[in-house]
């Protein structure tokens, strides 16, 4: 049987500076999706992002794994279309290496990032390999040591920003004050807030809450430079979280940020999301401090859950929100790691 042949996503100029006004956007969107991380790989991704390319008629997808792993797109999608759809192949591997080949996968959708083939790369894999891989591909933004995952959360009052949610699980103040600009940064570009508050996680709003990293950093974070408008609002708990009423930002390390994350977005699934008419926001979160846009999905996530992951990406990109927020976050700060 002869395989149809899937068009090549064409090279294009990586932005690097400015956000451009919402009717001055950039129509196409070029992702590279890893076909093979996650739980459920290559079915639940294919599934993604077949769900995306038909949701978005500007999307191109280079679709990063094994060439039959793309056969259910290209059965689904009519001939006329197949130009927005190229393939990046990753061999398939015994059993044995299949560790090596999700890897794989994750690295050349990056790599196809830095060469400028995509826009934007989509991984369900090992939170490690991405990390690993965008760091040494894409490299850091000026000033940032530990990259954070960083993730929206439906709330009482609209949505919230939460990090680190996985990246880094051994933390110090330093990243953590970084973690706190970052976010700032997200909500003033991706969501639009003006004057976006910062809040610190803990058990208790009382002064000497916490273990000794979170009473240290009070006092840390007053002083801190925030992107322009935004201000340190003082410590908040887990119901703050969820009513979103005092933060527009929540700082926390990636081992306290992930386990709040997967228990409210289980408990959202299964009873419904806070407050009347909550925001639909996608169960994916963006790796900041790259140099490049990548989104992490779950690796349990569902289709539903990659497509929302693509559209994430093409709307970052779409909005030159990488650019953009590097172009907020200070970087003269002085070191507090003693």
């Amino acid at each position: 049987m002869t395989r149809p042949i899937i068009g090549r996503v064409a090279p294009g100029p990586r932005r690097t500076t400015g956000s451009p006004a919402p009717d001055q956007e950039p129509a196409t969107a070029r992702i590279a999706v890893d076909l093979l991380g996650g739980d459920h790989a290559p079915a639940v991704v294919v599934d993604g992002a077949l769900r995306a390319f038909q949701d978005d008629p500007s999307l191109h997808l280079l679709l990063v794994g094994p060439p039959e792993a793309a056969d259910p797109i290209l059965a689904a999608v009519d001939p006329v279309e197949r130009a927005r759809l190229g393939m990046l192949s990753v061999p398939a591997s015994v059993e044995d290496q299949k560790q090596d080949q999700t890897g794989a996968g994750v690295r050349a959708a990056v790599r196809a990032v830095a060469t400028g083939q995509a826009d934007a790369a989509v991984s369900a894999g090992n939170t490690i390999d991405i990390v690993l891989s965008a760091a040494r591909t894409l490299g850091r933004w000026p000033g940032v040591r530990r990259f954070a995952l960083t993730a929206a959360l439906p709330t009482a009052a609209g949505r919230l920003v939460l990090l680190d949610v996985g990246s880094s699980v051994d933390t110090d103040p330093d990243t953590l004050l970084m973690h706190a600009r970052l976010g700032a940064a997200y909500a003033a570009v991706v969501h639009e807030v003006a004057e976006p508050r910062v809040g610190l996680l803990t058990i208790g709003t009382e002064k000497g809450k916490g273990d000794r990293l979170r009473r240290a950093l009070p006092p840390l974070l007053e002083a801190a430079h925030l992107p322009a408008g935004a201000r340190y609002v003082g410590l908040i708990e887990g119901n703050d979280v969820v009513t979103g009423e005092r933060a527009d930002v929540v700082v926390t390390d990636g081992f306290t940020g992930n386990i709040l994350l997967k228990g409210l977005e289980t408990a959202y699934s299964r009873l419904g999301p806070p407050g009347r008419g909550a925001l639909e926001v996608p169960r994916a979160a963006l790796l900041l401090g790259v140099g490049g846009t990548v989104v992490v999905c779950h690796g349990a996530a569902s289709g539903p859950d990659l497509a929302a992951g693509i559209a994430l990406a093409a709307h970052l990109h779409r909005r030159a929100a990488v650019a953009a927020m590097v172009d907020l976050i200070p970087h003269n700060e002085v070191s507090h790691d003693g």
